[in-house]
């Protein structure tokens, strides 16, 4: 599956005019092509092809990436050594909102919680307001020390220092550019899905579809089990935050608490509350339907 509107290696991407890269990426564009549009990709055309030059042979370009489950398109992804660098253009901003640094932010979280060769890199998130004045950003990762880097502000004439220091920064092995391509998306599964497989005695690791092959959230219901354990055993009460961008499996992890002690006869009998009105009728009806078809089958 082609994901971007426009990927080529660094070399041809500098290679080729700005009109037959518009050309490739208004006939992947489901969408009609506003003068707007065009414009803009025409700016951070000219902008990349000058930041890139020393990068001729090093790297990969990906405009319009395609983001499945935000319903939302990166402006451009460029691979260059050990580094995914997410870029957001603010075309004609002076300023950098609070909104185009988290919208940049969730990007990368995306790649990094859900696209399967991005797991293990280095992500770099890079906002460019283009008109803002020089504004210098440390480059740090999060707090996690995933790999993560934290959102970058940059105009257009910083970011190739930017993009310098980054490199610097992110001391690591060359991302294998048709490795990376060919990485699948896995986001986890839809709350039905994962509620149906579970009550059909799954185990957690079975259905999930996550970053961590499940690693992650197997830990976290582990975790969890014996803090219940523990609590019964030591006559407390105890409560637990489960916390996650949104899609890496927060009440996937609720569900597995809940199945595994949904026996009214066990004095650890559970039930799970959902504030989502809508969403338990749904989850009812879907769950009362898959017990009506197996007891037909």
């Amino acid at each position: 599956m082609n994901r971007a509107f426009y990927s080529n290696p660094i070399s041809n991407f500098l290679n080729s005019s700005p009109e037959e890269i518009i050309g490739i990426l208004a006939l992947n564009n489901q969408f009609s092509l506003e003068q707007s549009q065009r414009d803009a990709w025409l700016e951070e055309i000219e902008i990349l092809k000058e930041v890139l030059r020393s990068y001729r042979n090093n790297g990969s370009i990906y405009f319009e990436f395609s983001i499945p489950r935000m319903g939302q398109r990166i402006d451009a992804v460029v691979l260059i050594g050990s580094v995914i660098f997410v870029l957001e253009f603010k075309i004609g901003e002076k300023e950098y909102p609070s909104y185009a640094i988290d919208q940049v932010m969730d990007y990368a979280l995306d790649l990094k919680n859900f696209h399967e060769s991005s797991n293990e890199q280095f992500i770099a998130p890079i906002l460019i307001a283009t008109k803002a004045k020089n504004n210098y950003s440390v480059v740090a990762t999060t707090p996690q020390n995933d790999k993560l880097l934290c959102p970058i502000k940059s105009n257009i004439r910083l970011l190739k220092n930017i993009i310098e220091d980054v490199l610097i920064f992110c001391d690591g092995i060359e991302i294998d550019t048709m490795q990376w391509e060919q990485g699948r998306y896995r986001p986890t599964p839809t709350i039905i899905e994962a509620a149906k497989a579970l009550y059909n005695g799954h185990a957690v690791e079975e259905i999930s579809r996550n970053d961590a092959s499940a690693i992650n959230i197997s830990k976290t219901c582990d975790e969890i089990f014996s803090i219940i354990n523990i609590s019964k055993n030591n006559s407390r009460k105890s409560i637990c935050f489960v916390t996650g961008v949104p899609g890496a499996g927060k009440t996937l992890v609720g569900l597995n608490i809940a199945n595994k002690y949904s026996d009214d006869k066990n004095e650890l009998y559970s039930v799970f509350l959902s504030g989502n009105g809508p969403l338990v009728n749904i989850l009812r009806e879907a769950l009362t339907r898959d017990k009506i078809k197996q007891r037909r089958e």
